[in-house]
This record gives C-alpha cells, sequence and structure tokens, in this order.
C-alpha cells in the first residue's frame, strides 16, 4: 500500500514520480485471509472457490494455508467476450489464502503462532476477518463475541511479531552506527528503524507510516506484517445481514477509523454466501433474500481486495482470446508486455492502445479509429491504465511481432 503518492512523471518510474510503494514489486500476489479460529475464515474461503477446506467446530483445523483464485468481477471482460464471442477466455483472478487461525500470544508461537505468523508474511495483503454471529453450536476461542476486542488481539499479535524482528534489526544496525563502521548507509538505516521502533510500540502499524523511497527498500526487506493492506471483513448471521442490523457494526467502523484510517469494512455472511451459490435461478435467490435489499457481497469483496493491492487489468481482445492481464497500477507499457512473456519486456518496440470505454461507445475498433481514440504507437514510458486494451509489438524471437 504505497504511502502519500506524488503526482505521475512522464516515464512514470516510481523513483521518477517520487512514489514508494510497501511491498514486493512483482504482480503476483495474493490475500490471505486471517482471524481468530471459528470466525467462519474457511467457511468464507469455500465461497470463493470449488475446492473445499475443513471449516469444523474446533481451533486449528486449518493447519496448511488453501489457495485459490477467485475471479475478479468485471462488466468490461464481460463485455468484450459478448462481443468478440472466443474460443477462450481468461478473466483477471485474485490469488487469496486461507489461514489458520491466530490466539492470543501467538507472536510468543502459542497455538501454532510461529507457523501462522510466516503464512501472514507471504502474502501481500490482508483480509481480516471478525465474527458478529452468535452461535452455541460453534465456541467461540475467547469465550463469547466480541469482534471489536477479536480485532484488537490480532492486531496486536502482528505488532508484537513486527516489533521483535524491528528490534533484533535495530540493535545490530545500532551497534554498527556506534562503531562507526559504516558511516552513510547504516545511520540512514538507523533513522529508519528508529521511527518504525517507536510507530509499532505506540500500537501505530507501518502501512500507517510517511515513508520515502529509502525507508520503503529497507522495509520491504524485511517483510512486515503491518505494513500490508488491510480489508476488514465482519462476519455476521445470515438473519443480521439480510436485516442490515448488527449492535457491533457502528463499534467495528469507529475501532478500525482509528486503527487503519481509509481500511474497507464490508459486513457479509459467510452462511448467506454459501446458501446464494447454491441458487440455480432467479427464484431460488429471490426466495432466499425474502424481503431484504441486501445482494452477494462477494463480488465487492473480491474487487476490494483486488484492488488494495494496487492491482489493475489491461485486455488483450480477439476471436482466439479475450484475456485480462494483471499489472501492478504504474507500471509501462514494456512492463505490462511483460506480464505476457519476459522476452516481450526485453525486445519491446511499441504498443496499440485504446480504452475500452471507447471501445464500448464506438461499438467496432474501426469507429474507435474513426473517433481519433486509436493510438498506434505507444512507447517506453507510456503509463498503462486501468481499461486499457493493448496489443504489443516486440523483437522477441525474430522479426517484429504482435501479441
Amino acid at each position: 500500500m504505497p504511502p502519500k503518492k506524488g503526482k505521475k512523471g512522464k516515464k512514470g518510474k516510481d523513483e521518477e514520480e517520487g512514489k514508494a510503494f510497501l511491498g514486493r514489486p512483482g504482480n503476483t500476489v495474493k490475500i490471505g485471509i486471517v482471524g481468530l479460529p471459528n470466525v467462519g475464515k474457511s467457511s468464507f474461503f469455500n465461497t470463493l472457490s470449488d475446492k473445499r477446506v475443513a471449516a469444523e467446530n474446533f481451533p486449528f483445523c486449518t493447519i496448511d494455508p488453501a489457495v485459490t483464485r477467485a475471479i475478479v468481477p468485471d462488466e468490461r471482460f464481460d463485455f468484450l467476450v459478448d462481443f468478440w464471442k472466443p474460443k477462450s477466455e481468461i478473466p483477471a483472478v485474485l490469488n487469496v489464502t486461507d489461514i489458520a487461525g491466530l490466539v492470543k500470544g501467538a507472536a510468543e508461537g502459542k497455538g501454532l503462532g510461529n507457523d501462522f505468523l510466516s503464512n501472514i508474511q507471504a502474502v501481500d495483503a490482508i483480509y481480516h476477518v471478525c465474527r458478529e454471529f452468535k452461535d452455541k453450536h460453534i465456541e467461540h476461542v475467547e469465550g463469547k463475541v466480541n469482534p471489536v476486542r477479536d480485532l484488537k488481539i490480532i492486531s496486536n499479535e502482528l505488532i508484537q511479531k513486527d516489533l521483535a524482528q524491528v528490534n533484533t534489526r535495530f540493535v545490530a544496525t545500532e551497534k554498527i552506527v556506534k562503531r562507526g563502521l559504516d558511516k552513510t548507509q547504516a545511520p540512514r538505516e538507523l533513522a529508519t528503524l528508529t521511527k518504525a521502533k517507536e510507530m509499532l510500540e505506540e500500537g501505530v502499524d507501518i502501512r500507517e507510516g510517511d515513508w520515502n523511497k529509502h525507508d520503503v527498500k529497507l522495509l520491504n526487506e524485511m517483510q512486515l506484517l503491518t505494513a500490508k493492506p488491510v480489508v476488514y471483513l465482519v462476519n455476521c448471521s445470515k438473519k443480521n445481514f439480510l436485516a442490515g442490523k448488527s449492535v457491533w457494526i457502528k463499534k467495528i467502523r469507529k475501532w478500525c477509523s482509528k486503527r487503519s484510517p481509509g481500511a474497507p469494512v464490508i459486513p457479509f455472511s459467510a452462511t448467506f454466501e454459501a446458501a446464494y451459490l447454491e441458487c440455480t435461478t432467479e427464484e431460488e435467490k429471490k426466495a432466499l433474500l425474502g424481503d431484504s435489499k441486501s445482494p452477494s457481497m462477494l463480488p465487492k469483496i473480491i474487487t476490494t481486495g483486488y484492488h488494495c493491492l494496487s492491482l489493475i487489468h489491461y485486455f488483450t481482445c480477439g476471436a482466439d482470446e479475450v484475456r485480462a492481464w494483471t499489472i501492478r497500477d504504474g507500471r509501462t507499457a514494456p512492463e505490462a508486455a511483460g506480464v505476457i512473456h519476459g522476452e516481450f519486456e526485453k525486445f519491446f518496440i511499441s504498443a496499440t492502445q485504446y480504452r475500452f470505454e471507447d471501445f464500448k461507445e464506438a461499438g467496432s475498433l474501426a469507429g474507435v479509429r474513426s473517433a481519433g481514440k486509436f493510438s498506434p504507437s505507444r512507447g517506453r514510458t507510456y503509463v498503462v491504465q486501468d481499461g486499457d486494451i493493448l496489443e504489443f509489438k516486440h523483437n522477441a524471437g525474430g522479426a517484429n511481432k504482435k501479441k
């Protein structure tokens, strides 16, 4: 998640724009489902995938993280598929990892803490699930339902794990500085670590800091847990979700607004979503909803997770294939070509580009050209925008080729 963004420069490179992104730089990123045991993480995961993981009523039933690729809903992609009627259609996907439940004291190794925290370290963003619903048949690891308390427990465990790592690095770097062994890099790193240490000790997540590119380089090496973007998911009972009422939602939003200003908070019901997915007709969906206007929240949850990772996608279109290609926001045309094949980036020549909105309005590629909204030769400095339709010219493996 980027701190404050600078204005976009012509070249679109992170350093040239002054932008500093926390997290790994690649496009193959994933979001992990995190929370206490028995809050509905695995049930939620099961609605995202045909792959089933254990969801029985006992802590630690999920030991090894399960992974799925959830299709990112996109009406633009659907339109292009309907228009081209291609032999193959490949939508954008969000990689989601189901991580077993944490417990209080996980940072000190309680429960299966260390393994689980390592699994969180391996993802790039977090779906933080808390439980609003009561069910006498599903025990709560803390005794009774209190989602605000649960959010505090998980957040504190992540902070404690980060603080332990930062302290270790701080002590080692401080020794180097005191001995005068490095008068350039080490003092700069110590300043970053000091700031990170103070934030964590005050209970503030790393992602909330205002970091420059030198800070971010060090923080990214450490893969800190609280540097990751968070989407808060409130698992409600089906009754409360359909009624749009819960005594906890307002309290949860208040806590989240102080803890992670701007982070999304999405109420949903894993029980409702499972039942909704079983509906095969519109009549069945209407019967399930009754008088409620609450829709399935899965599309919103998936797209919110996708965009919190700073992901966008561009399209390649034709009679053979319509495909949405995932890239990080701010990437240039050669970098976008590299998602298809590394050689395309290396031997990039140019790209044809037009916007989906212009294509839809014009009704055809010829119409886009006639309207003067077709760019025949975007160069290396062009920053790809969400919804671009691209075709690349490259010299990989011979004379000019296209993709």
